[in-house]
This record gives structure tokens, C-alpha cells and sequence, in this order.
């Protein structure tokens, strides 16, 4: 019952988000199947982590849409998410849920959930209030070097603190649902660990081109927004943002884990 319940859930969200244009159709897909997985196995403190993610994010990206408008370039994908952003965000969340089902005693694969959570809403919020800073950003990698706004792995004041909100959002209501506040901390951490990983991640290995009629650097690929091919120009190519998503929130599971073996 639970799990039809699930269904229903995650297939009205999914819709709901279609029709206000923050899912395009495969994305809606998407949503609607991992949200059964996690409606369904995981009940209604997994529901409420979700949609705290989910309606944040999309909430951010459309009050801050007119402000992103110059920077459509640099992004390889627009506001409405699509299946690829949808796994790369909450695929790793689905698997946790999923484990859940068959260790429904243990206490880890929720915490391993909100720790995903917690990674791809402080990198979301990052990189939807990142462009408030009022000074473009610097590579991650040594800090020194400025890039335009919106560039893969730069890093901001505003963006960095958003980040850091993001994360703790998630883990202040994980603490609430579970009344455990000795989770707070480690998972607030471990979320803007992941972040800062994903912009290491896009500042040295994520597939990047270059689009020669606009002289632009950009993650669009094969045509640019203007139209004209781009050329690869550094990163694996199989290494798309997804996929960065995917290793941010993979990041803050980890972190989680470390710093729990450690302490």
C-alpha cells in the first residue's frame, strides 16, 4: 500500500513540476520513478527530505532565472531538468532508499540519504544564488585565477555561504524528522564537502568546449547556444554535469562515512 501510495505521490508531483516548466517530459519521467522508490520504500520523512530538495531548487532557479540569463551560454542545459539531471541529482538518494528496503532496522541508509540530499541542494543553491555575488568568481583550484560567472568550478563568497545554507537546510530537517541534533554538524558538512567537490570536479575533469564564433568556454555540446559547433578543449567527455551531480552527492555520502568511522 505504501508503495502505491508512493506511486501516486511522486507521479502528482512529477506532473505538477511538468506542467509549471521545472521538468521537461523525460525529466518528469524520471521524477515520477525515483520519487516512487523513495515515496514508496522510504515513507514520509524520505517524502519531505525530497521535497525540501526539489521544491527549493526549483523555487531558487525561478526567482533567480532573469538573473542567469547572460549565463545560458556557459551551462549545458536550461532551467527545466531532464532524466539526466534527475538521476544525477537523485539517483544516488533512490539507491539509498532502495537499501532501505532491505535493511529497513539499520539506521544508515537514511543517513546516507539525507547526506546526498544535502550535497546536491548545496551545490543547487550555490550555483542559483552564486551569480548575487556582486564580483566574479575564482577557479577552486588555486584561487587566484578570476572567471566569469557561471564558468565550472568557480567559487564565490555569496555562493560558498549559499552553499553551506543548502546543506544545512536538509540537515536541519533530517535532524528534526529523526529528533537526533547530533547529526546536524556532520551532515551540514558533509553536503558542502560534496559541493566543493563538484566544483573541483568542473574546475579540472568535467568535459568542457569551446565555441569558436563566440570565443566562449562552455559545457554545451555539439552546438552552442548561437548555434556553432564546439570543440572539446579539456576533461573527459564522457564527464558531463550529470555525472558531476552524481559524484557530488556520491562526495557527501562519503564524507559522511569518513568522518563517522573517524569520530
Amino acid at each position: 500500500m505504501q508503495l502505491l501510495l508512493g506511486f501516486f505521490l511522486a507521479i502528482t508531483i512529477a506532473y505538477l513540476a511538468y506542467r509549471v516548466h521545472s521538468l521537461n517530459k523525460s525529466g518528469a519521467y524520471a521524477a515520477a520513478f525515483t520519487g516512487t522508490i523513495i515515496f514508496g520504500i522510504g515513507g514520509w520523512q524520505w517524502a519531505i527530505l525530497l521535497l525540501t530538495f526539489f521544491i527549493t531548487s526549483s523555487a531558487l532557479s525561478r526567482a533567480f532565472k532573469k538573473r542567469k540569463q547572460g549565463l545560458d551560454e556557459k551551462f549545458s542545459k536550461g532551467s527545466e531538468r531532464d532524466a539526466g539531471q534527475v538521476f544525477g541529482n537523485g539517483g544516488v538518494a533512490a539507491l539509498f532508499a532502495t537499501l532501505h528496503f532491505f535493511f529497513p532496522n539499520e539506521t544508515w541508509p537514511w543517513l546516507g540519504f539525507a547526506a546526498s540530499l544535502a550535497a546536491v541542494n548545496a551545490d543547487t543553491w550555490a550555483t542559483e544564488l552564486g551569480v548575487l555575488n556582486p564580483n566574479p568568481p575564482r577557479i577552486i583550484t588555486n584561487l587566484k585565477k578570476v572567471v566569469e560567472k557561471g564558468t565550472s568550478g568557480g567559487i564565490s563568497l555569496i555562493g560558498t555561504l549559499a552553499s553551506l545554507a543548502g546543506s544545512a537546510l536538509i540537515a536541519f530537517i533530517a535532524s528534526l524528522l529523526t529528533d537526533n541534533w547530533s547529526l546536524f554538524l556532520l551532515i551540514t558538512f558533509s553536503g558542502l564537502a560534496g559541493s566543493l567537490f563538484d566544483s573541483f570536479i568542473g574546475a579540472t575533469v568535467q568535459a568542457m568546449y569551446f565555441c569558436p564564433k563566440d570565443n566562449k568556454e562552455t559545457e554545451q555540446h555539439p552546438l552552442h547556444t548561437c548555434g556553432t559547433q564546439t570543440v572539446h578543449i579539456r576533461g573527459w567527455t564522457w564527464l558531463n554535469n550529470d555525472w558531476v551531480n552524481f559524484a557530488c552527492s556520491a562526495f557527501g555520502v562519503l564524507t559522511y562515512l569518513l568522518i563517522k568511522g573517524l569520530f
